[in-house]
């Protein structure tokens, strides 16, 4: 048997769908297993020892539109799967993959055009998110008990740039932290982070900045003149995982790099801003403390965090002291 697992939504969605793999295997230990996710989420699963391969889509890049759709079907098609498990709720993963062919398609009933599937199962809206995705397999799993540890496989010292390994200070005496979001009402202030890494360097910790091209300004910010290594812009997936694999502590807000450690297993303070842990990506099975402020009317103003403050408060970012981040970050330092 061929089975495709499908999820190309966000890195952090790609994260949290990871217990499904093993959870796949143990229900079909002899099925060749594939995934599809984005191109950039593909480095993340490549390389799980329990997948036969992962396929990329690049729905925003040369295979967006019905031309790019129907090549990726065609692809699909020729590899000649028993069956497709959906994560991804999109019209166009159903479409995508009713006209791949796939004899049993099954996903979730709240995807949009899910009369395409050949079967539909629920997806609860209370647990976590981990455990939302596994319910994709209820049916399918009966009493068994399912895995639902999150898999990521970190790369070599030496897989990485001779450039980049040569900043990399000593596994585990370092705290990495992320200040960065895809959202803005996600971000604590940096100001805060600034504090924050000023008193790690005072307990004799390394810090480490990790962000994005899009996020170089901010973790600048966070830098100011201290001695910090700012990896800023200057690393990729490969190397933001080997970073995180490797520190003792990550301090960061609700974002990818929050599911990242939980993968990982690293201590983590998880700051919430605009966002809730109630919404189910909060850690996952790992250390972990979370930052958030509390009794505000106004919170959560969003699912997925917004562009800007609704009110222009900013209250959640920046009202939050750096205060209780220290406490959680030195309360996980001592564990």
């Amino acid at each position: 048997m061929k089975i495709l697992l499908v999820q190309t939504s966000f890195l952090g969605d790609t994260i949290l769908s990871t217990p499904l793999i093993a959870a796949l295997k143990k229900l079909y230990p002899d099925a060749k297993l594939w995934m599809m996710t984005t191109p950039l989420a593909a480095s993340l699963v490549k390389r799980d020892p329990l997948l036969e391969g992962v396929i990329p889509f690049a729905k925003r890049g040369p295979e967006r539109g019905i031309k790019g759709l129907l090549r990726q079907a065609h692809k699909l098609r020729k590899m000649n799967f028993d069956l497709a498990y959906s994560l991804h709720r999109s019209a166009r993963t159903s479409l995508l993959l009713a006209l791949s062919r796939i004899p049993e398609r099954i996903g979730f009933n709240i995807a949009k055009l899910a009369f395409l599937y050949s079967e539909t199962r629920p997806r609860p809206q209370t647990l976590h998110d981990v455990l939302r995705n596994l319910a994709l397999l209820r049916n399918d799993s009966k009493k068994t008990n399912l895995p639902d540890q999150l898999r990521l496989f970190a790369p070599r010292k030496e897989d990485l740039s001779p450039i980049l390994q040569a900043q990399l200070p000593t596994p585990g005496s370092y705290v990495l932290m992320v200040p960065g979001s895809a959202w803005e009402t996600k971000r604590w202030s940096a100001t805060g982070y600034h504090e924050v890494a000023k008193h790690l360097l005072k307990k004799g910790w390394h810090v480490v900045l990790l962000g994005s091209n899009e996020e170089v300004e901010v973790c600048q910010e966070v830098a100011g003149n201290l001695e910090v290594i700012n990896l800023a812009g200057r690393g990729d997936l490969e190397s933001a995982l080997y970073l995180t694999k490797h520190a003792r502590l990550m301090v960061c807000n609700d974002s990818m790099a929050l599911h990242m450690a939980s993968a990982c297993k690293i201590p983590t303070v998880a700051i919430f801003c605009a966002t809730v842990p109630e919404f189910g990506f909060g850690p996952w099975q790992n250390q972990a403390v979370i930052v958030e402020k509390k009794n505000l009317d106004c919170r959560p103003c969003a699912r997925h965090g917004s562009r800007q403050c609704p009110n222009q408060t900013r209250a959640c970012m920046d009202e939050l002291s750096e205060i209780e981040v220290i406490k959680a970050i030195d309360t996980l330092l001592t564990v």
